[in-house]
């Protein structure tokens, strides 16, 4: 798997005057630079040096979210009430109730 397949943000740290550098599968990692190109570059190196060390030590490497299946399916536990309320809310509407929830999650 390339880091390449890794998910990567950068956005203003107004805390800390600079942008950061973040990587989605390794949550506790960032980095700081003054530059968005600085900062994608930095958090990358870094995703590279963790992962090496990951390797060298044994330890199990993140999956790329982009590499990862997902069956499109989840389960949520919600109040009665609300359940009820959804399913009325989805009969007026005229469509299922995976449908409107989908709807509304999207939206």
């Amino acid at each position: 798997m390339s880091i390449d397949h890794y998910t990567y943000r950068v956005t203003w740290s107004q805390e800390d005057g600079e942008h950061v550098g973040l990587c989605t599968e390794f949550p506790s990692l960032s980095w700081l630079a003054p530059s968005p190109e600085e900062a994608l570059s930095g958090i990358r190196q870094l995703v590279i040096d963790v992962v090496a060390d990951m390797r060298a030590s044994g330890e199990k490497i993140p999956e790329a979210l982009a590499e990862k299946h997902y069956s499109g399916e989840f389960r949520v536990r919600i109040p009665p009430e609300l359940h009820r309320a959804l399913a009325m809310h989805a009969a007026e509407q005229g469509v299922s109730l995976n449908r409107l929830v989908s709807a509304k999650l999207a939206g």
